[in-house]
């Protein structure tokens, strides 16, 4: 009457080490997903590639973010992910910069600004976003939606992402 079964000593076993692998499995998932960096790509590459002046927005989930010419590197709470661009190069005017005449005014005309209110001409236009793009681009705090704006001033043509 008092005997022990050996069937459930097992069973007892197995549902034990069942538990103990869930919560490590369970412990060992992020708490948050991974930032959306290949759909801000894509929507970077899709404004890049056009031939005609266009503005196009992204939200982003993440806490930090570096824009170089050639790709785009998220970082928030389930990890950093990096997703390459295939668009020309594009000019990053991210905040973060103090006193930094050629970004406010890339800035500016990220907005909406027409360049030729910020800029004398068009080779300005010109020599202020290769300044931007020549610099060292490094984490920034991530704004909650990125914008895209490619525009045509005189031959100019230039993809601003801020």
């Amino acid at each position: 009457m008092f005997e022990t079964h050996l069937d459930a000593t097992y069973a007892w076993l197995g549902l034990a080490l069942v538990s103990v692998a869930t919560v490590g499995v369970a412990a060992a998932l992020p708490a948050s997903p991974q930032p959306d960096a290949s759909g801000v790509a894509h929507t970077i590459d899709s404004i890049a590639d056009g031939e005609h002046p266009a503005t196009a927005e992204h939200g982003i989930a993440a806490d930090r973010i570096r824009l170089t010419e050639r790709s785009v590197t998220l970082d928030g709470g389930g990890g950093t992910v990096r997703a390459a661009l295939r668009a020309p190069r594009i000019t990053p005017v991210l905040e973060g910069r103090e006193k930094d005449p050629d970004g406010d005014g890339l800035r500016r005309v990220l907005t909406g600004v027409p360049p030729d209110a910020e800029f004398d001409d068009p080779k300005a236009f010109a020599a202020a976003a290769e300044r931007v793009r020549a610099r060292d681009h490094e984490w920034r705090p991530a704004p909650d939606r990125l914008t895209v704006r490619r525009v045509h001033y005189g031959g100019v043509h230039v993809t601003l992402v801020g």
